[in-house]
Formats: C-alpha cells, sequence, structure tokens
C-alpha cells in the first residue's frame, strides 16, 4: 500500500510518500481502505514541527478519512467487509467526559493517521458513514464537524437563539449548517467580499467584514438590538476573544475551539462582569459523532468543500490550505 509520511524534516514539501504491506487486523481490529481524507488546521502545525514535541515519528499524518471495511479481526462484532465508515479523531473515547487516555489516541498526531491507502482502526473507533453522503463529504467530519457540533452543544443551543460564527474554515461552515438546521440565527464574520457572497448564498442574512468593519462586535451589537448572540463559535483566539466577550450577551456562552484558540493576552474582566460560560472543546467522542451523524442524515446536510485533490497531489492539498484561500474543506481522493 501506499501512505505519505513525516519523517526528519518538518515541513509540507519534506513528506514523503512511501509503500509497504498492507496490514492485517489484530483482535478487535477494523482494516479499512480510506477512499477520501481531509485535512485540518492542525495538520499544518503538525507538518511543520509546531503541534507538539512528542509527536512518534516517522508519523502517517492526517486524522480525518472515510473509506470502507475490508477485513475484521477476530472479535470484531460492529462492522463488516463493505460497511462504509469514517474513522473517530480519538481512538479511545467512546462517551462521557474527556479523559487523560483520549488525547494519546488522537490519529495523525499520537497515533497514525489515515493518508495511507488502507489504515486499522479499533472496532469502536469507527463510525457509520451518513448514507447521504459521498466519502468525499464524510472524511470532512471527524474533526472540524464533530468540534463544531460539540460547541453548540455544550453551549444548549435551542431553536432561536443566536450564533456568532469566526470565518469560514470547516469548524465555523459547520457551526452555520447545523445551527441553521435546528433553528437558529446565525452571524457570521469573514475578512473577504467573495467567502461574504458566498455565505449569504448558503442562506446567511447576517455577514460582517470584519476588514471594513474592524469593529466588528459592536456590529453584532447592533444586529442584536444590543443584547449580544447567545453563543459564539469562538475560533480565533487573541485576534478575537476579546471582541467575543463585547459580542455575547449577558450569561451567553463562547465555545473555545482547539489549537486556534491559544488567548495571550485578554482582558477577561467581562466574562465575570457579563457571566459569561467559557468551555474549551477539543473535538469530541463517538457518542455525539454518532449523534451528528444522525442529524447530518436527517436534515440532509452536505459538508462544504473547496476542492478535491489526489492523493499523489497532497503536497499540493497541504500548500492550498496554507494558503487561506479556502471556503469551506480541502480533500484528498484516493483512487477507486
Amino acid at each position: 500500500m501506499r501512505y505519505f509520511c513525516i519523517e526528519k524534516d518538518l515541513n509540507i514539501d519534506a513528506l514523503m510518500q512511501r509503500e509497504k504491506p498492507v496490514p492485517t487486523p489484530g483482535h478487535g481490529q477494523v482494516l479499512v481502505r480510506i477512499r477520501a481524507a481531509s485535512l485540518n488546521y492542525r495538520d499544518l502545525l503538525v507538518v511543520s514541527g509546531s503541534y507538539s514535541r512528542n509527536l512518534p515519528f516517522p508519523l502517517i499524518p492526517l486524522s480525518d478519512g472515510a473509506g470502507e471495511v475490508v477485513e475484521i479481526g477476530q472479535g470484531v462484532r460492529r462492522w463488516k467487509p463493505g460497511d462504509r465508515v469514517v474513522g473517530t479523531f480519538f481512538q479511545e473515547w467512546d462517551a462521557g467526559g474527556i479523559t487523560a487516555e483520549a488525547p494519546k489516541s488522537a490519529m495523525g498526531g499520537a497515533i497514525d493517521g489515515v493518508l495511507a491507502e488502507y489504515a486499522l482502526f479499533r472496532e469502536g473507533g469507527l463510525v457509520r458513514l451518513p448514507a447521504n453522503l459521498t466519502f468525499e463529504e464524510g472524511a470532512t467530519l471527524p474533526c472540524a464537524a464533530l468540534t463544531a457540533w460539540h460547541c453548540l452543544q455544550s453551549g444548549s443551543m435551542t431553536c432561536g437563539q443566536s450564533v456568532l460564527t469566526l470565518g469560514t474554515g470547516g469548524v465555523s461552515l459547520f457551526a452555520f449548517q447545523f445551527a441553521c438546521a435546528a433553528g437558529a440565527r446565525v452571524i457570521a464574520t469573514t475578512g473577504s467580499k467573495a467567502k461574504a457572497e458566498q455565505l449569504r448564498q448558503m442562506g446567511c442574512a447576517d455577514v460582517i467584514n470584519y476588514k471594513t468593519e474592524p469593529d466588528w462586535e459592536k456590529r453584532v451589537l447592533e444586529l442584536t438590538g444590543g443584547q449580544g448572540v447567545d453563543l459564539v463559535v469562538e475560533v480565533g483566539g487573541a485576534g478575537t476573544l476579546g471582541k467575543s466577550l463585547k459580542a455575547v450577551r449577558l450569561g451567553g456562552h463562547i465555545s473555545l475551539v482547539g489549537v486556534l484558540a491559544v488567548t495571550g493576552d485578554v482582558n477577561t474582566l467581562p466574562a465575570i462582569m457579563k457571566n459569561i460560560r467559557i468551555q474549551g472543546i477539543f473535538v469530541g467522542n463517538r457518542e455525539m459523532f454518532e449523534a451528528m451523524n444522525r442529524a447530518i442524515e436527517l436534515h440532509d446536510i452536505h459538508p462544504v468543500i473547496d476542492r478535491v485533490f489526489s492523493f499523489d497531489e497532497a503536497k499540493e492539498a497541504y500548500h492550498y490550505l496554507l494558503s487561506g484561500a479556502h471556503f469551506g474543506k480541502v480533500v484528498i481522493s484516493f483512487p477507486y
């Protein structure tokens, strides 16, 4: 089988394509032929050496992949050959709150990922691919979609509430889609006129260009009658958290996302004075993933994919994500 790996040098162009025999599943393991994978900002940090000093190089990158089961090991009962599946970001987080063991099973970081023609998964480390999605669409779900779902669930979002999303990356666009499906009002920010128009075409009536309106938090307050939004999906970190604290209502909720949300010097007094709840979000567990997939099927939600690259164009896919030109997800499709 062919695969890409990060070896000694840490940069996109140092990604190496290698070959090795197809692995055999052991007890409780499932062998999946990967049909598509998608990239996240985390993957740029991993390949540049900025994510962690303790990664087990050589490492097969990427956490998000979808494919079909080709072989099962002894003791496996949940899956059979031919099943269309998606891998979970954390192979060891099935349900409940996060544990110390979960991060040690993060694909494409703590353990090998899915930028390979075949990959082994723990039996409980897979979920069924929603019936309405292609492999390419399904490959976008494990990190970005589940993070967005967890953001909204942690804020107990309900129909009629207001949600603020920042930018047009995968998490923000999934949060927009899920919030709209639940009957919430979404206010979105972007720094691009073209992307603002794309958001409007998706049905977002309230779009703020943060380049032409740098004090966008004031515009959010205007749009909400001076109250502020109920929930913010905060992916900007130090550059936006202070503004998000001003844009959220009294008693509101801010879901603070992943590797982008490094707070830096932020005045947290508004969080106290406004009784704001700030919840750190680190993807989610398999139980959340399965619930999200039921909603995706029910509402026929389709991920926003900007561009699909071939397996041999993996480096180009990384560079495209790095450019920031994308609207939605960047996907790598494997040969069928």
